[in-house]
């Protein structure tokens, strides 16, 4: 494993990556259930589609954010996190790295307790923010490829 430096927080970092294997373990088992995955569509090919299929399958509640504000995997769609009625605990975000930091802040001012950028997702400057306001988070992973690993 490589590692760059530390984070602000102390944290080593991997590539772009948090190495810190605690925050992953938190955020996918301590929590909470209530996913918002930022860019969630009902297409089947999108990789936020299985990725949303895989958490529903570990018990977390999916709540599709998407302009369309589609249903998906059951579960009522919005077209903004703004617009959903009750608390999520994490925002999974799958939109590109030029929109990610601007989802980042509006988890923040959401309430969320957890912010997770997929794989390729990177944005340095909405970490740090999302980090200094107390929020945990994990960028250019995917919980998918984790929670199995947590699962065993």
């Amino acid at each position: 494993m490589r590692t760059c430096g530390n984070a602000p927080d102390g944290l080593p970092v991997v590539g772009f990556m948090y190495a810190d294997t605690e925050t992953i373990r938190r955020i996918l088992e301590d929590t909470g259930d209530t996913w918002a995955v930022v860019g969630l569509s009902d297409n089947r090919a999108r990789a936020a589609y299985g990725v949303a299929e895989v958490l529903q399958r570990f018990g977390k509640r999916v709540v599709p954010v998407h302009p369309k504000a589609e249903r998906v995997h059951g579960e009522e769609g919005f077209a903004s996190l703004a617009d959903i009625p009750f608390p999520v605990d994490v925002v999974d975000v799958f939109v590109n790295s030029d929109l990610a930091g601007a989802v980042a802040d509006e988890a923040v001012a959401a309430g969320a307790r957890a912010v997770w950028f997929q794989l390729g997702v990177v944005d340095e400057d909405a970490f740090a923010r999302t980090r200094a306001a107390g929020l945990d988070m994990v960028m250019d992973r995917c919980p998918a490829i984790e929670i199995p690993k947590l699962k065993g």
